[in-house]
């Protein structure tokens, strides 16, 4: 089994692709029970953020689950899959591995090193243990690219241009609003999510005056307002009713609601205005977060109003960090990949070494039956000691295949040894049928198949 990746980002797709694309929240589990209907698919992961929606999937085949998974994600995003195919981009086996280790480690984001899409894979990963997706793979494969994302972190530089998209949107606000930026300023934040509580953190370090939380969910709204209260900003909550009022009272306005339609329309932003006691002579800045977008698009031709959205940071500069900084990070998701790879290798030939040693365990059982059929009146200790010796030859003998196999197993291109003990010993990994017949009637054939092969591997060692 192996993990194939189909993802749409920000690299690969304009911003009015990835809102077709979007899984929000309430989508995800449909679409991860539809794609655990699909034939081919064991385990699956789906992340989404601002800027990408990617499957990860537990496939048994590539091409008949790369068809299922493409055709799932065309039907949810309403476009022909002819077209949808022009954006995604394919990641399979150790690939795949690799893009999420890079993805967590903030390689991959708007804003390189951000930390924020930590939170995002470990939602991911819940929401799909949560609906008992997440098989033994993807456990494995999640948690260890969180690891590698707080290792990239812990030990270089790469978030210091910029925590997260709303640090660089907050920058180019504080430009916008006029000379003191963002000190002393009126902030709205729609949204109470992650990215809402990134919005307030960012907004309280610069220095505003004024936080007002804007959430469908009163209680989410109202913890975060305390929170930002907590560290000394004025703050309130407020319902989805009140926000043209907030908006007319604010400098500057930061929206991450991850909702379908857009929650500032231009007649919202026109009665706003009007509220205005200075009108549009005071600049109101705009920070769309959302993916899709949360403020209509015509709401930036207004007078007096700035609108920053995720294609205006896209351009930003202040998304590339230090070259240096990327390298090393580039440097430890490899030397992570290489590591996690060879512990995988090695995981999927223990069941084959498994599977030996019980072959052999059942040619000497088979062995020392015959032998009592023929010795009936052997003493028990003479028989005690014969199979004493019997299993400890067999045990030398399967000794150094077992560890070289394991050895091997690690390097790349080492599950040709543990495909080739298969085949020798016609062994079935993880099946205790794998020796069918009884044992007494197939005792000698086992014995032969069992010295055979051994002798073919020896000889395979020989010729490394």
């Amino acid at each position: 089994m192996s993990v194939l990746l189909v993802g749409v980002s920000h690299r690969s797709a304009p911003v009015s692709v990835l809102e077709r694309v979007a899984v929000g929240e309430s989508d995800r589990p449909k679409m991860i029970d539809r794609l655990l209907t699909s034939a081919h698919i064991s385990e699956t992961m789906i992340v989404s953020t601002c800027n990408r929606v990617e499957v990860y999937a537990v496939v048994d085949a590539f091409h008949g689950a790369l068809a299922e998974v493409g055709e799932i994600l065309a039907n949810h995003s309403g476009m022909p899959l002819a077209d949808l195919t022009k954006y995604a981009y394919v990641r399979y086996s150790e690939a795949a591995a690799e893009h999420l280790f890079a993805v967590a480690s903030g390689l991959d984001s708007m804003v390189i090193g951000e930390q924020q899409v930590l939170g995002q894979i470990r939602s991911a990963y819940a929401s799909s243990d949560a609906q008992q997706a997440a098989g033994r793979v993807l456990h494995e494969l999640a948690q260890q690219a969180l690891r590698v994302g707080k290792r990239v972190h812990a030990e270089t530089a790469i978030d210091s241009a910029g925590a997260s998209v709303v640090s660089v949107a907050l920058d180019r606000a504080s430009a916008l609003v006029g000379a003191g930026g963002l000190v002393g300023r009126e902030a709205v934040v729609v949204g109470a999510g992650a990215m809402g509580g990134l919005a307030v953190a960012h907004l309280t370090r610069a220095g505003v005056g004024r936080i007002r939380v804007v959430n469908r969910t009163p209680e989410r709204a109202e913890r975060l307002a305390a929170t930002a209260a907590a560290n000394g900003v004025p703050s309130e909550a407020l319902d989805l009713g009140d926000l043209t009022d907030a908006i007319s009272a604010a400098d500057v306005v930061i929206t991450c609601t991850g909702a379908v339609g857009a929650v500032v329309t231009l007649a919202d932003a026109h009665r706003a205005l009007s509220r205005r006691a200075d009108g549009p002579s005071r600049p109101l800045v705009i920070c769309d977060l959302g993916l899709p977008r949360d403020v209509d698009h015509a709401v930036a031709g207004l007078p007096g109003i700035s609108v920053i959205d995720m294609e205006t940071l896209q351009a930003d500069p202040a998304a590339n960090p230090a070259a240096t900084d990327a390298d090393a990070a580039r440097a430890i998701v490899a030397s992570e990949l290489a590591a996690y790879l060879s512990s995988q290798r090695l995981a999927e030939v223990t069941p084959t070494v498994t599977a030996l040693r019980q072959r052999a365990a059942e040619v000497v059982e088979a062995e020392l039956l015959r032998l009592d059929s023929r010795l009936p009146g052997l003493a028990e200790p003479q028989r005690d000691e014969v199979a004493n010796t019997v299993r400890r030859v067999v045990d030398k003998l399967l000794h150094a295949p077992t560890v070289r196999v394991k050895q091997l197993a690690s390097t790349p291109g080492g599950d040709t040894y543990a495909e080739a003990l298969r085949e020798l010993f016609e062994l079935k990994p993880g099946a205790a049928q794998a020796v069918a017949a009884p044992m007494e009637i197939r005792a000698v054939e086992l014995a032969d198949d069992f010295t055979a092969g051994h002798e073919r591997l020896r000889e395979m060692g020989e010729h490394e």
